[in-house]
């Protein structure tokens, strides 16, 4: 009988069979602590999106002048993510995985600390909270760029899906309590959304040095590869940062895509990274793995999830804005009850992650995952139709149906596509694997919120100015057309996500001569719950359908992708890279038959 050789304990393989050998329940241990870790970074999350308009209020920061703090709050966290995860990855298969994934954890309960000890206020406390945030991001790379790969090192071949859709479950199980726990605690003091992470992390972190152990690999001389690091990191940087600055107001331009720096930075970004596999393919020891692309599963599964981030990742952000802005208040919610119960309502997507992410992984465990991941893509694209088809007063029931499918699409594609990509790669690359995984996901998720708002802006910037004033005339207040219209659109539409009503903080900023010319009747008809929202709805919808359209068009290029990558391959069993293979055995059951009675 031969045995297999992630079944055998073959230490110079970089198996890890020789540290289950410690301890039958390792892997378990393993699996504990990065549920942890998931748990943590998730809740962190969605608990910071739905506290938002206290965090803001508690800084005393005006929503009409917090678009650039916003966009730095949302996107400055993926941005620091996708700009390290790939170095990071490289750096701990030079000097451990575990030990760079438990500095990440530390790293991200001190930025925890730090954003809970916040101490200013106005402009200064919202660049505190950004520089914070950022640092849990920096913290959040480490952890994020070795997860999968340690995972990965602890269970054998036909449980690693398992492990992944459980890991997935720990994540999204993290979304939903955050979302609760924002509201509630928000509440009470917005410092408590920032502390309740602390002792989370504080008890990961420790559990995490004491029971982690460092997987056996080949030993061989590296050299950090400063050309490389220097080029990617630089031009990633310098490229996603212009695309964040380019949906910030530029002089009389709503949008910065014609500011002359957004416009040198992109193009300098876009050239520093073409330059990087050049770089990459003529250094000695390259932090990128030019060969691993010559495996068609590594390939086309890392580019199926890039599309698939860039399709999912701006949703998030405009489902909330559609029941925030215009459904919510229309079925008698209080503007600032809205952060709330959008997440409540949010919850199908949620639920469909929940139910279908370890389903997915177990059952690619069993047979070919690339089935799993082309649904799920699939399903993504089915629920972004029916989301664009819903006008604005929809029937909640189908609304959430259409989450709940985008859930399960969710969580069929993410641990079968996770499993492809890191069993298609050798032990000694797993690092460097899954931060290139890692970083092309987050990389996608600023790429799809500068699209998906750029989208929005550029509709709301050519439609909601006409749109306010047929609204004002039919309301008997033509008087307050010009200087309402002053008003960005996306300040009104930023203070109604950020739970405010933007009639009466535009009343307020406006010569109160102006208001007093104004009936009772009609001001009361302006500030009421139902006028902004239906106002609103008829500039952002038309935009909201095209970036749903775009979503499903992205999801279903995605699905195409996986069905492409080929049967299932697990690198230590099949030995060898599968591109023009049709014969690829199931190691599941190659492993059940060699196993005697």
């Amino acid at each position: 009988m031969q045995i297999l050789p992630s079944l055998a304990g073959n230490r110079g393989s970089g198996d890890p069979a020789g540290i289950r050998q410690k301890g039958i329940d390792y892997k378990w241990i393993v699996l504990s602590i990065t549920t942890i870790e998931m748990f943590m970074v998730s809740v962190n999350g969605s608990i910071t999106l739905i506290s938002l308009p206290a965090i803001f209020n508690g800084i005393n920061i005006d929503p009409f002048t917090s678009f650039q703090y916003l966009l730095w709050v949302l996107m400055g966290y993926s941005l620091v993510t996708a700009t390290l995860l790939l170095s990071f990855g490289r750096l701990s298969d030079m000097y451990g995985r575990v030990k760079l994934y438990n500095i990440g954890f530390a790293i991200f309960t001190v930025g925890s600390i730090l954003l809970y000890l916040t101490p200013n206020t106005g402009d200064a406390g919202a660049i505190e909270l950004i520089v914070f945030r950022l640092v849990q991001a920096v913290g959040a790379s480490f952890t994020f760029s070795n997860s999968a790969a340690i995972l990965t090192d602890a269970f054998p071949p036909n449980e690693r899906g398992k492990a992944l859709g459980l890991n997935m479950i720990a994540f999204l199980s993290g979304q939903f309590t955050g979302l609760i726990l924002g509201g509630i605690l928000a509440f009470f003091n917005w410092r408590y959304v920032f502390l309740v992470s602390v002792p989370v992390g504080i008890l990961g972190t420790i559990w995490a040095f004491l029971k982690l152990k460092e997987t056996p690999l080949p030993r061989r001389a590296r050299k950090i590869d400063v050309w490389g690091n220097l080029t990617f990191i630089g031009g990633l940087t310098i490229f996603l940062v212009g695309i964040t600055y380019a949906l910030l107001p530029y002089g009389k331009d709503p949008m910065g895509w014609g500011n002359p720096w957004v416009i040198t930075s992109i193009a300098l970004g876009v050239i520093l990274l073409i330059a990087f596999p050049i770089i990459e393919s003529r250094v000695e020891d390259p932090m990128f793995r030019l060969h691993l692309f010559r495996n068609r599963i590594f390939t086309l599964a890392n580019i199926a999830g890039f599309l698939g981030a860039i399709a999912r990742g701006g949703v998030m952000f405009l489902l909330i804005m559609l029941l925030q802005g215009i459904w919510l208040p229309l079925h008698g919610y209080s503007y600032e009850s809205t952060p709330f119960w959008a997440g409540v309502f949010m919850l199908p997507l949620t639920a469909g992650f929940v139910i279908m992410g370890p389903l997915s992984g177990w059952l690619s465990d069993r047979y070919c995952s690339r089935g799993f991941a082309t649904g799920g893509m699939v399903l993504i694209a089915v629920s972004f139709l029916m989301l664009a088809m819903l006008p604005y007063d929809f029937d909640y029931p189908i609304f959430a149906i259409a989450l709940l499918i985008m859930g399960l699409g969710n969580g069929m594609f993410g641990a079968p596509n996770i499993a492809a990509i890191m069993n298609a790669v050798p032990p000694e690359e797993r690092g460097v694997a899954s931060g290139m995984r890692s970083m092309l996901q987050n990389s996608g998720m600023v790429i799809s919120m500068a699209m998906f708002f750029t989208i929005v802006i550029f509709s709301l910037t050519q439609t909601f100015p006409p749109e306010l004033a047929a609204s004002l005339t039919n309301a008997g207040a033509p008087g307050l057309i010009a200087p309402m219209s002053a008003i960005p659109p996306t300040g009104s539409l930023f203070a109604a996500f950020l739970g405010y009503n933007p009639v009466q903080t535009i009343l307020a900023a406006i010569p109160q001569s102006v208001v007093a010319a104004i009936s009772p009747a009609t001001i009361a008809t302006l500030t009421g719950i139902t006028w902004f929202p239906i106002t609103l709805a008829h500039a952002f919808m038309p935009s909201l359908g095209v970036s749903f359209y775009f979503g499903a068009a992205i999801s279903l290029v995605a699905a195409v992708l996986s069905a492409m990558r080929g049967t299932k391959y697990v690198h230590e069993i099949d030995g060898q890279a599968p591109e023009d293979r049709t014969d690829i055995p199931d190691p599941v059951k190659a492993a059940d038959d060699d196993v005697p009675e």
